[in-house]
């Protein structure tokens, strides 16, 4: 009885952690403090949905899910570089999909523990907006697959990417 109590106690921490909106729980201290109001008016619709409410738009829908052109990919409500097209690749999910960030400190990965799942979260390091998860179901040289949402991005072409 103790151990089923100590479990739901445990469950119901992490969704309230869950719950917070990305700028409160920040690990590095690194996340913009934008009011809800402010985030709305500079934000379409959809990219308020995924990036500040931790939607998730339909595979196959986003803007960038096969896109093949080099440059970097940025995020949407900061502008800060996410990933370079050098690391992308063709998962089959319907979302862009990257093996790696562009640098490590670009990314913070959050437990996600929403839908009855367990995954990664991963959120901007300097703004905290919502990009997607990471799955460890990737090709080499990292195994990780960084399933991103397009309308969290904004890609900017580059002739400097190595693809």
């Amino acid at each position: 009885m103790r151990v089923a109590f100590f479990s739901i106690a445990i469950l119901l921490v992490s969704l309230r952690s869950h719950a917070q909106s990305p700028a409160q729980t920040s690990a590095s201290g690194n996340y913009m403090n934008k009011t809800d109001a402010e985030w709305k008016q500079q934000l379409t619709a959809s990219q308020y949905a995924v990036l500040r409410k931790k939607g998730t738009e339909r595979a196959f829908t986003g803007e960038y899910w096969d896109n093949h052109e080099k440059g970097i990919y940025y995020c949407a409500g900061c502008h800060q570089a996410l990933f370079d097209s050098s690391t992308k690749f063709e998962s089959g999910t319907g979302w862009p999909s990257f093996y790696a960030p562009l640098r490590k400190e670009s990314v913070a990965i959050n437990k996600d523990v929403s839908y009855g799942m367990v995954r990664e979260e991963v959120v901007c390091s300097q703004c905290g907006g919502h990009l997607g998860h990471v799955f460890d179901d990737g090709p080499r040289p990292t195994g990780l697959r960084y399933c991103m949402n397009s309308v969290s991005m904004k890609f900017e072409k580059s002739d400097n990417v190595k693809k």
